[in-house]
């Protein structure tokens, strides 16, 4: 079996040199979408990160394609089932980037509680009375003691549980493929296993002062008007996981009139062109969809990926 890969998204560095030190020939020259069929014609394997579609007619286009491996967590933008059905294994790294993009949402609930986004606008602004910020941006909460809903309790919502627990959060979850999570942890030096049963989306919206969204694509929003108006006055959202999932016009209108306090927001619809308003609104914290980018997490996914590589050759 040939050994050329197109790592057409780019691989980190050390999961390069792990390929390569395996046998494979590993290709990092982007190659557009409207090429790409044709290019891969000379690779066996190709590697995709979110930029890259890899749809059915790229996959009947590629009839010597083995692998697709995709840097990260989702993949939406792979026609899985159809590829599978071709006899092309589909691999991702579900573990490299969990604590990343978990960082990310908690990052984002500090932000939106201690009002860091809008007080960074405001001191930077020439002639800002520093006193008048003082007491303005003095009106922060914390953390401790509120109730963090998450939507999605894999891997990354686990993860991400278990840092809330440890600055003192409630955390409670909804997720429709688990009944009880168990967490370990550890906390001053002392090991922690501790169980949570998923609750319903009614507590989830009822009960939360934030919800964190860590679910695939969906075909509607899993958060839109009806499910806005249902959360507690002053509730935030944090979305780090995909553009759609929250309904992004019922947002605006939700911090426009008050009902919501804020959101964080990683992922938007129509990347890489997001909606002005959103970007413009400043009881939004923004990010631009960099979850699961961070150095440890790049490497730590080109190293799943050679390893998932290499064990799929065997």
């Amino acid at each position: 079996m040939s050994k050329k890969i197109l790592a057409n998204d780019g691989i980190e560095a050390d999961g390069k040199i792990a390929l390569e030190k395996a046998g494979f020939m590993v290709e990092t020259t982007n190659v557009g979408q409207a090429d790409l069929a044709k290019a891969l014609q000379e690779y066996d394997v190709l590697i995709v990160r979110s930029a890259t579609k890899v749809r059915k007619d790229l996959i009947d286009a590629c009839p010597h394609l083995k692998i697709i491996a995709r840097g990260g967590v989702g993949m939406d933008n792979i026609d899985v089932e159809y590829a599978k059905s071709k006899g092309i294994q589909v691999i991702n790294t579900p573990n490299a980037s969990s604590r990343a993009v978990a960082e990310l949402a908690m990052s984002h609930m500090f932000a939106l509680a201690r009002l860091l986004n809008q007080s960074n606008n405001e001191m930077r602004i020439a002639g800002a009375d520093f006193n008048v910020l003082k007491k303005k941006y003095s009106a922060g909460t914390q953390l401790s003691g509120k109730t963090l809903g998450i939507i999605g309790f894999g891997r990354i919502g686990q993860e991400l549980g278990k840092m809330a627990l440890g600055v003192g959060m409630k955390v409670i979850a909804s997720d429709p493929m688990i009944s009880t999570a168990h967490l370990k942890m550890q906390i001053g030096g002392h090991d922690l296993n501790i169980h949570i049963q998923t609750s319903s989306m009614d507590e989830i919206l009822s009960q939360s002062d934030y919800i964190s969204l860590h679910v695939p694509s969906s075909q509607k929003p899993i958060l839109g008007a009806d499910e806005m108006a249902r959360m507690k006055k002053g509730a935030c959202i944090i979305n780090t996981a995909r553009g759609g999932v929250i309904d992004e016009t019922a947002l605006l209108d939700a911090l426009s009139n008050g009902h919501l306090g804020g959101a964080g927001v990683d992922a938007f619809l129509n990347e890489p062109n997001p909606d002005q308003k959103i970007l413009a609104n400043l009881k939004i914290s923004l990010s631009p969809h960099i979850g699961g980018s961070t150095v440890e997490a790049q490497a730590a996914i080109g190293q799943e990926l050679a390893e998932k590589i290499r064990a799929a050759y065997k």
